[in-house]
């Protein structure tokens, strides 16, 4: 039979592979994770809670909410990026953070259902079909009631008004590449990645088992869903 299982790390992005460029994603990237921790925790994340963070990047958030939970499972299909962010938990002496090589569709979890999940800027990576399998796992890998925490770029347009909306978010870029985006990497992004609109992914959502509780926008494109998963 053939083999029709996607293979993550060929859309991941060149960039998110390369050590160069992930030594400087900090700073190009701007994330401060603070307020996603503050939501979590509104939500029951304490120190008896495990936290799964796929698309775990360069360890910013993992590092972020380790001291608030028990166990941090980071995913990562980078593997520039998961050796950045073992480096970092080492040199800050965090015990509690496991580094995974693994995407989405990769990840086999393995134990007790976790109790929260969150991920952010890795969801777009994969086609809309792969979406709602990726979902599915995600549903599976948290215990009923679990939370997940879905941040990414997501248009909250109508295809009418693409064009519109879409040059607004461009006229709002950076100029310097090294302090944040380009407008040509932002067409970049609309052009080879899959961001896709609000009104397929939350359907999605709800087909995969997810309650969406809280829903916040900025720009019609910075989405954050709060999700809890339902009991099937």
């Amino acid at each position: 039979m053939t083999d029709w299982w996607l293979n993550e790390l060929a859309y991941a992005g060149d960039e998110h592979l390369d050590p160069e460029y992930v030594g400087q994603y900090t700073r190009k990237a701007g994330y401060d994770p603070a307020e996603d921790v503050v939501t979590l925790k509104a939500h029951g994340l304490s120190p008896d809670s495990s936290l799964l963070d796929y698309g775990s990047g360069d360890g910013t958030f993992a590092l972020a909410a380790a001291p608030h939970c028990h166990r941090v499972i980071a995913i990562d299909v980078s593997p520039a990026m998961c050796e950045l962010l073992s480096q970092k938990a080492v040199a800050a002496g965090v015990r509690n953070i496991e580094v995974v090589n693994a995407g989405f569709l990769s990840y086999a979890h393995d134990g007790e259902p976790s109790d929260f999940a969150f991920t952010r800027n890795a969801l777009h990576q994969l086609p809309d079909f792969w979406k709602a399998l990726a979902l599915e796992r995600v549903f599976r890998a948290l215990r009923p009631g679990g939370i997940l925490l879905l941040r990414d770029l997501v248009f909250d347009f109508d295809a009418r008004d693409a064009r519109e909306r879409i040059d607004a978010w461009m006229a709002g870029a950076v100029t310097d590449p090294a302090i944040g985006f380009t407008a040509q990497e932002f067409a970049d992004h609309v052009q080879r990645e899959f961001s896709t609109y609000s009104w397929v992914l939350e359907p999605m959502l709800e087909r995969a088992g997810f309650e969406i509780i809280e829903r916040h926008y900025r720009k019609s494109v910075y989405a954050s869903y709060t999700c809890r998963r339902a009991d099937r």
